[in-house]
């Protein structure tokens, strides 16, 4: 059975063995900290590649926002595991001062018998060792003085190990604050560098919008309401209620698309305009959805239910020019090319009801563009 005395240090060298541990995965949680900033900087230096048409454009502009979101939220669960790690570091900071006051206790009664060994000789004290006595005194005493020895080098080898400990923790718990410090300047950096990517691409897919004829608005921000990075935002409104900002402007004056139809809708007229000498014809595009509801009543059976068209989603065109006369050359040609940039003319088009003119972009089938 142990005594009170190696009980207490029995806790101490707990205490030292917890703090070591901590130390240990403080300095994990650095390393892999860093390494996933590492892996993030790595990731927006393969993102340099320039994209070639305005598809790849509007795709490269989405991951730049979304790796400018990603980064956020990586920097954010940064700074709260470090709050973590820093809170940890005190609670063992805290059991540290508790081995201290516990190591102070230990050192009192050693005190005590040291005192009564030397400070009075004449009632005990070292007197047997200097002036003789009878056996059984000496031998209490020389095991009194075994025993201070003893255990004077015992608090003593404890405090060194507790002094260590300290040290250690303090270098960990610094160490850990600079590694932090730097990666969240790292992370700050990165997000900086994507948003000017980000910026820099919304602007040259703009820029190439207004050179094939689309209106953007200066008033607008971003991209003048072609920015895809709102494409997101778009699949959170009811059908027939999209706000102007998320629509993209298409050349035909008032007609709308959200950003990702559009911006394929301008590249699939691109080729569409190499192969017949003139851009494709738009009448109708987004709706809203008063507009709907006008348009249900006004062609019964020939329009979908308010709230449930593709043209309410800004998803869906009905053309001219040539594509409405169904086995038409410009009809045969979109039928053959318009997968190829996300667009297809469905299924019950065909025939319930016929309606060869109405055309429909699938955002699945445009994130499988080559």
């Amino acid at each position: 059975m142990s005594s009170p005395r190696s009980a207490g240090l029995i806790a101490v060298v707990t205490v030292m063995t917890s703090l070591t541990g901590a130390s240990t995965a403080a300095a994990a949680s650095a390393r892999t900290t860093a390494g996933a900033s590492a892996r993030t900087d790595a990731a927006v230096r393969t993102s340099g590649k320039e994209p070639t048409s305005l598809t790849e454009l509007r795709r490269e502009a989405q991951k730049a926002y979304k790796s400018i979101e990603d980064a956020n939220r990586a920097l954010v669960a940064r700074q709260k595991k470090f709050a973590g790690v820093e809170k940890e570091l005190a609670g063992k900071l805290t059991s540290l001062q508790a081995a201290t006051a516990e190591l102070n206790r230990l050192r009192k009664p050693l005190s005590d018998l040291a005192a009564s060994l030397y400070q009075d000789p004449s009632v005990g004290g070292l007197s047997p060792f200097i002036a003789g006595g009878d056996g059984t005194a000496i031998l209490r005493r020389m095991s009194d003085m075994q025993h201070l020895v003893a255990g004077h080098n015992t608090v003593l080898s404890e405090a060194s190990k507790l002094l260590e400990g300290q040290q250690r923790l303090a270098q960990e718990a610094q160490e850990l604050r600079a590694a932090s410090l730097l990666q969240e300047a790292q992370l700050s950096a990165q997000v900086t560098l994507m948003r000017k990517r980000s910026t820099t691409l919304v602007r040259s897919l703009t820029r190439a919008l207004v050179k094939l004829g689309v209106k953007i608005g200066q008033r607008t921000e971003g991209a003048g309401g072609c920015d895809p990075t709102r494409i997101a935002q778009a699949e959170q409104y009811p059908n027939g209620l999209l706000p102007k900002n998320i629509l993209c402007p298409l050349p035909q004056r008032g007609e709308t698309l959200r950003a990702d139809a559009a911006i394929a809708f301008a590249d699939l007229n691109i080729a569409y305009k190499k192969r017949f000498g003139a851009p494709m014809c738009i009448s109708d595009s987004y709706r809203s959805l008063g507009e709907q509801q006008a348009v249900y009543y006004r062609r019964p059976g020939f329009a979908a239910t308010p709230g449930k068209s593709n043209h309410g989603l800004g998803l869906a065109v009905d053309l001219c020019g040539g594509v409405q006369s169904f086995r038409s050359a410009q009809f045969n040609w979109l039928e053959a090319n318009g997968k190829k940039y996300g667009w297809f003319h469905p299924d019950w088009a065909y025939h319930s009801p016929f309606e060869p003119w109405h055309w429909e972009y699938d955002p699945k089938l445009g994130s499988l563009l080559p």
